[in-house]
C-alpha cells in the first residue's frame, strides 16, 4: 500500500459515473453562460475590431496605460518598502520586553488595520494639502504612498509576529544561555526563520498593496486603473479597456507571486543543504556556532 496520506476512499463505478455526469453538466452550463456572454457583447459591437484597435496602436499605451502603469508600480514599490520597514518595528515592539513599547506597538497596529485604505488615503491627501507637506504634483503620490504604508504595514506586523511566535521556544531558550542579547536574538535567529516562514503570507501582503494603489484613482492618483478610464473616454471603449487593465494586472500580480514562490523554495532549499553540511556538533541555533 502507498505510504501516502488516503483521504477518502477511491470511487467506485457508480461513484465515478455520477462524477463524470456532474462534470458534464457544470461544463455545460459554464460554455452556456460563455456563450450568453459573448453574444450579448457582439450584439452591442464590444467585440468589433474598431473597439480593440486601440491597444494594437503605440499612443494609447504611451499616452495613457505605460503612464499609468508606471505610477501604480511607482507607488506600489515605495508603499511595500516603508511597509516592511513599518511592520518589522511594529511587529517586534509587539515582542518587546517593556510593556509600554507593546502597548504602543499594538495600538498603532489595531488602529490602522481597523481603518480603510481608502479613508487612510483621503485624510493623508487632505492633511498634507492643508500644510503643504509635499509640493502639490507629488501630493497624491504621498497620500496614497502613506495610505499603503500605513495599513499594509500593521498587517505585516501581524505577519511577523506570528512567524516569530511559531518558532520552537528552545531556540530562545539555547540563545539566552549563550548570552546573546534579545537584539541579537531576534536580528540573527528569530527574525530571519520568520521572514522565511511568512513569506508567502507577505507576498500575498505586497499583491494586495499593489492591487490598493488602483484606490488612488478617488484622490486623481495617476495610476493604471484611471489611465485605462480615460483611454476608455477618449476611444469610447470601457469594456476592451478594463479587460486590457485587468490582464496587465494579472501579469504583474501572477510575476510577484511567482518570483515569491521561486525565492521561497531558494531559500527552503538553502538551509535545508546547510543544516545537512552542518557537523554534529555545532548549535542547534540556526546561525549562530557554539566556540570550543
Amino acid at each position: 500500500m502507498s505510504g501516502a496520506t488516503v483521504l477518502y476512499d477511491a470511487p467506485g463505478p457508480r461513484a465515478r459515473r455520477r462524477n463524470l455526469g456532474i462534470a458534464v453538466v457544470f461544463g455545460v452550463v459554464i460554455l452556456a453562460v460563455l456563450s450568453f456572454v459573448i453574444i450579448t457583447l457582439a450584439s452591442n459591437d464590444q467585440l468589433t475590431s474598431e473597439k480593440w484597435k486601440p491597444f494594437v496602436e503605440a499612443n494609447t499605451w504611451t499616452t495613457y496605460l505605460l503612464p499609468g502603469l508606471w505610477g501604480t508600480l511607482k507607488a506600489a514599490a515605495l508603499s511595500i518598502v516603508f511597509a516592511l520597514i513599518l511592520g518589522a518595528v511594529l511587529g517586534i515592539g509587539r515582542l518587546s520586553d517593556h510593556r509600554g513599547v507593546r502597548l504602543l506597538s499594538g495600538g498603532v497596529v489595531e488602529f490602522f488595520r481597523a481603518i480603510p485604505v481608502l479613508i487612510l488615503m483621503i485624510f493623508a491627501y487632505y492633511l498634507f494639502a492643508q500644510y503643504a507637506v509635499f509640493p502639490s504634483e507629488q501630493l497624491a503620490l504621498a497620500a496614497v504612498v502613506t495610505g499603503l504604508t500605513l495599513y499594509n504595514g500593521s498587517v505585516i506586523a501581524e505577519i511577523i509576529r506570528s512567524g516569530i511566535n511559531s518558532l520552537p521556544s528552545g531556540q530562545a531558550e539555547a540563545a539566552n544561555s549563550l548570552g546573546l542579547r534579545k537584539s541579537q536574538l531576534m536580528r540573527l535567529i528569530l527574525l530571519p526563520q520568520a521572514v522565511t516562514a511568512m513569506l508567502p503570507a507577505l507576498i500575498s501582503q505586497m499583491v494586495i498593496a499593489l492591487k490598493d494603489s488602483a484606490l488612488g484613482y478617488a484622490i486623481g492618483y495617476i495610476e493604471v486603473v484611471r489611465s485605462g478610464i480615460q483611454s476608455a473616454s477618449y476611444y469610447g471603449n470601457y469594456l476592451p479597456a478594463l479587460v486590457v487593465v485587468a490582464i496587465v494586472m494579472i501579469i504583474i500580480n501572477f510575476t510577484l507571486s511567482t518570483l515569491a514562490t521561486n525565492v521561497e523554495r531558494r531559500l527552503r532549499e538553502g538551509k535545508r543543504a546547510k543544516s545537512e553540511d552542518q557537523p554534529a556538533d555545532q548549535s542547534a541555533i540556526p546561525g549562530v556556532a557554539i566556540e570550543k
